[in-house]
């Protein structure tokens, strides 16, 4: 269970992952030790998946966004295994979800220009049977974050984790 201690290691952590084990401890009001002990726990219970680096999309040649919405006809557990293995065959897409609602599937896709986008897309339906594919295209990122709100975890009565 998660206490607050934790979730100031989280919200840190969210924010700057390479922020040293020392100052995030400093922070939180604990020694260097139990504050990695604390962090080795969230990642061993599976809370932290990973540290990544965050990347400039436009510095990577990655700029331009589509959100694809995905409707099939095929609703079997063999189709949606093929079909995500064949979505993770392209690296365009950054993120997949199964949806409930009129579109079974979402794909957020970064490519660098529409011709790029173009090409992902004759390669996808060469490789997979889809009924529909509608495509969005973001014209500006107003909010984006990888932070998860915390807000909603329920804490532990200070089970004396420190």
């Amino acid at each position: 269970m998660i206490d607050r201690l934790d979730r100031k290691i989280l919200s840190i952590l969210q924010e700057d992952s390479t922020v040293p084990v020392a100052e995030i401890g400093r922070r939180i009001g604990l020694s260097t030790t139990p504050c990695w002990r604390r962090i080795q726990k969230l990642e061993e219970d599976g809370v932290i998946t990973g540290r990544v680096a965050l990347l400039e999309p436009k510095q990577v040649n990655a700029h331009v966004t589509a959100f694809v919405a995905i409707t099939t006809s095929q609703h079997s557990e063999d189709w949606l295994k093929r079909f995500a293995s064949t979505i993770s065959e392209f690296p365009q897409v950054v993120e997949f979800y199964r949806m409930a609602g009129q579109v079974d599937y979402l794909l957020r896709v970064v490519v660098p220009d529409i011709e790029a986008y173009d090409a992902f897309y004759k390669k996808l339906i060469a490789k997979i049977d889809i009924a529909d594919v509608s495509t969005t295209f973001a014209m500006e990122q107003i909010k984006y974050t990888t932070q998860l709100p915390l807000e909603y975890v329920k804490e532990a009565k200070d089970g004396g984790k420190s």
